[in-house]
């Protein structure tokens, strides 16, 4: 049975509850959520009381397919082939249940507190250490009693790390969490203010906190921190950092901003090391600082840590970006507030450049450890220096501080109700709206009257998964090579501005389109980045200059037609990109033509060439790797010749995605990275935690029909049941890209964690799945792909190729982008 697998008697003898089982089941899947039930024969609800009571949502869950609750004693419920293991306490259960998985497995675990900082620490660990560890880590900010045993039962056998951040907000929750997470290693983040009223004073909060280390081998702090609490410090050995003493194993005595960057100099083993950081404020600082001792601490050379901190990517929490009502552009993030977390959100916020008009939607913040002035006057502060124009406060302590708020223009709401009864009043057009809230005031609300409505074929665009495949990449990269990120035919079907600024927020050095219009767009979105122009058209050629996008130059009429354009408009020196056809056969100069084209450089004064580039045709293919190599060879050639008739260096690229990993001789000056963005790379293992599928592409069930033996389904008359069962027809066809070739069981999709085929032809809007086996309902979820079925295998399914699956999405498929 898999790692994370166990059947329901093992369970209820794990968490010491009664109750009858009437029928075995396998569970894999812990659930607290009736709204978000996933893999139902498999889950296992606890009926959590909280701001709601769980038991009340028992029978949603049972209805969705559940068959496995945890209740407290006297919820007495009967349902039929359902099992009810009846404990005292529900959320000790699924702690208890927690504790008994992590136990099965002897893995480094790092278990992190603090007041602020944990996830970005727990983050920035996972970025600095992904490239040579398969880590488990908690999803988003998941760090408290419920969210930390949710997190540790991912753990499986593949793990060698975990990194856990643990969160309290009174005593005694602390042993708690250590019991689930059982860290070996420790990391005590920055000690402030929040939470305070949870505690008697700041001492009885450090102390609880220092609980969660009561038996690692190692701790790593900050030395100043706890000079009065050596008799609380349980751990066996401890590493210290330190801005003010001396005597810390990291000793940080200089730091100094550097154009947006930040350099450290510290002193580690009785030397000087230092390290550059892509960060400036204070708080990033010291979260990087504590990253820099835990990698010291774990065994890291300086000179590694220094490399991988200086490629350190801003930690995302939450959020989704969607298409709005009245062209505005929706930042929804309607389930948390504080203030560290409003900071990121307003930060992506300014990240979007599509409208010049940036609103915030925002609720009262709860648990900041702040007075309602102090708090409020620095959320003030705060939005006015993110220069956002329009402020929507929603909750009576935003009221009562309404005069904080110097905006140009302002409104305030008791409660959501009252502002949704206004939301004509405030006239939504053409703005990039940011909906922040605490999840008592149910912006979500909000969310569903400002969003677009559209199609319920969606493809979700996860933009952490895509981040976390830009730094994998960039781990393999040497020092100083360069990134160009494709984003070509709508960033392979995953949108143009929403992908175009995160890579620009995250300090990719190219983009490249296929055709002039795609780079018009982005730069209309306000993308600033240089973009290449891969197959730009002469009859567009204005368009360059005007628009600042850089032509790829790839035949002598081409260059032809470039130079008279030059001519006619008196454009001098501009930048263009030369193309080699080194064997690939598609675009290019061959090596025959590389000496005429140098005579036609010499000398040139309209043009200033940026790069010479080349394409290989089968980097990830190891039978073809002698004809890469002899590509790679004739690239060299050809570009040692054009510098040497330029009389300058230009950017050299050949990498592809595969490249990236199987030629890192060939990576010279830059790479191009495409697909393997999004998450896929024939020359990366399916199963490396390194590399992220970003797309999930779902549908839902129309209507469900029992169909008889022998009876026809779809057009033509193509499809049939061999015995009676009965058919889903989904909201997918092939005008939302799911191809004809997937028809008549070639396609398969997931109905409730099981692969279903498809009946009969695909048609232009729906298609049909044999659901006899599975228990579904019109309006259940189906995958067409993700993370599970993953793209490369519906290629497979047809005998085409991963791009082909990703472009061919259609643009009526809404597509939303999660940013957490």
């Amino acid at each position: 049975m898999p790692s994370n697998q166990y059947n329901i008697t093992e369970i209820k003898q794990a968490i010491s509850a009664d109750g009858d089982i009437v029928k075995e089941y396998t569970i894999s899947n812990l659930l607290t959520d009736s709204r978000r039930i996933s893999n139902a024969p498999e889950g296992l609800f606890f009926a959590l009381s909280g701001r709601r009571n769980g038991h009340e949502f028992i029978a949603e869950a049972y209805a969705a397919g559940v068959r496995n609750f945890v209740v407290k004693q006297g919820a007495e419920i009967i349902l039929p082939e359902a099992n009810f293991l009846i404990v005292k306490d529900v959320l000790a259960a699924l702690q208890k249940l927690a504790a008994y998985h992590r136990s099965r497995f002897n893995l480094e675990v790092i278990g992190i507190t603090g007041s602020n900082g944990k996830t970005i620490v727990k983050e920035w660990l996972y970025q600095l250490m992904c490239a040579d560890k398969n880590i488990v880590r908690n999803p988003k900010s998941y760090n408290s009693q419920i969210g930390v045993p949710l997190s540790v039962w991912q753990i499986n056998e593949q793990n060698n790390l975990g990194i856990f951040e643990a969160g309290i907000s009174t005593t005694h929750e602390m042993n708690k969490l250590e019991a689930i997470i059982q860290p070996s290693v420790g990391v005590l983040t920055h000690i402030g203010p929040a939470h305070d009223e949870g505690f008697e004073d700041r001492t009885q909060k450090v102390v609880e906190k220092l609980g969660l280390f009561k038996h690692c081998r190692l701790l790593i702090h900050n030395y100043e921190q706890l000079l009065d609490y050596a008799d609380d410090i349980k751990a066996k050995n401890t590493f210290t950092w330190s801005t003010q003493f001396k005597q810390a194993d990291l000793f940080v005595f200089s730091g100094t901003v550097i154009t947006k960057n930040f350099y450290l100099r510290a002193r580690y083993k009785g030397r000087d090391i230092e390290c550059l950081i892509p960060f400036f404020d204070e708080a990033s600082v010291e979260n990087a600082i504590v990253c820099w001792a835990t990698m010291l601490a774990m065994g890291y050379s300086a000179v590694e840590a220094d490399i991988r901190l200086e490629h350190l990517n801003p930690v995302s929490m939450r959020l989704e970006l969607k298409t709005g009502i009245n062209d505005c552009s929706v930042i929804d993030d309607s389930y948390n507030s504080d203030i560290q977390s409003l900071e990121i959100a307003l930060n992506f916020l300014n990240q979007q450049n599509q409208h010049d008009k940036k609103t915030l939607i925002l609720s009262d913040i709860f648990q900041s450890g702040l007075q309602p002035d102090v708090l409020y006057k620095q959320v003030a502060e705060m939005i006015s220096a993110k220069k956002v124009d329009k402020f929507i406060g929603v909750g009576e302590a935003l009221m009562a501080h309404k005069d904080y708020f110097n905006i140009p223009e302002k409104h305030f709401f008791a409660d959501t109700a009252t502002m949704l009864q206004n939301l004509r009043s405030l006239n939504f057009k053409e703005e990039t709206i940011l909906i922040k809230g605490s999840r008592s005031f149910e912006f979500e609300s909000i969310s569903r009257a400002l969003v677009q409505k559209a199609h319920e074929t969606v493809l979700e665009i996860n933009l952490n998964a895509l981040l976390s495949n830009l730094n994998f990449y960039r781990s393999k990269l040497k020092p100083g090579v360069k990134v160009m990120a494709m984003v070509k035919a709508f960033s392979y079907g995953s949108g143009t501005f929403e992908v175009a600024n995160m890579l620009q927020y995250n300090k990719v050095d190219y983009l490249a389109v296929a055709y002039i219009d795609e780079g018009v767009a982005l730069r209309k979105t306000g993308i600033t980045l240089p973009i290449m122009v891969l197959n730009p058209e002469a009859s567009a050629f204005d368009k360059l200059s005007e628009y600042k996008l850089e032509p790829a130059i790839y035949s002598f009429g081409l260059f032809d037609d470039y130079i008279k354009f030059a001519q006619d408009s008196n454009v001098l020196n501009y930048p263009v990109h030369l193309k080699i056809d080194t064997g690939m056969h598609r675009l290019g100069f061959e090596n025959v033509d590389v000496e005429t084209l140098c005579d036609m450089l010499e000398e040139n004064k309209y043009i200033r060439v940026q790069s010479v580039f080349s394409h290989l045709a089968a980097s990830e293919a190891a039978e073809h790797d002698e004809f890469t190599l002899k590509q790679v060879l004739n690239f060299e050639r050809a570009f040692k010749q054009i510098e040497r008739v330029l009389g300058y260096k230009v950017i050299k690229h050949i990498s592809n995605t595969a490249g990236i990993i199987r030629w890192p001789n060939a990576q010279y000056d830059m790479v191009r990275l495409g697909i393997g963005l999004y998450g896929i790379d024939s020359a990366v293992p399916a199963n490396n935690n390194g590399l992220q599928p970003i797309t999930t592409l779902k549908t839902s069930i129309s209507q469900v029909k029992k169909v008889l033996a022998g009876e026809t389904i779809s057009y033509s008359r193509s499809g049939k049941l061999l015995k009676d069962g009965k058919i889903a027809t989904v909201r997918i066809g092939y005008a939302d890209g799911y191809l004809r070739a997937f028809g008549n069981g070639v396609g398969k999709m997931l109905v409730k964690g099981k692969l279903v085929p498809t009946v009969g032809n695909i048609t232009m809007d729906m298609c049909m799945l044999d659901v006899s086996a599975v228990d579904v309902r019109e309006g259940d979820e189906v995958i067409v792909f993700d993370g599970q079925l993953r793209i490369e295998e519906l290629a497979k399914q047809i005998g085409t190729i991963p791009y082909e699956i990703l472009t061919n999405v259609s643009q009526r498929v809404k597509r939303v982008y999660f940013y957490e």
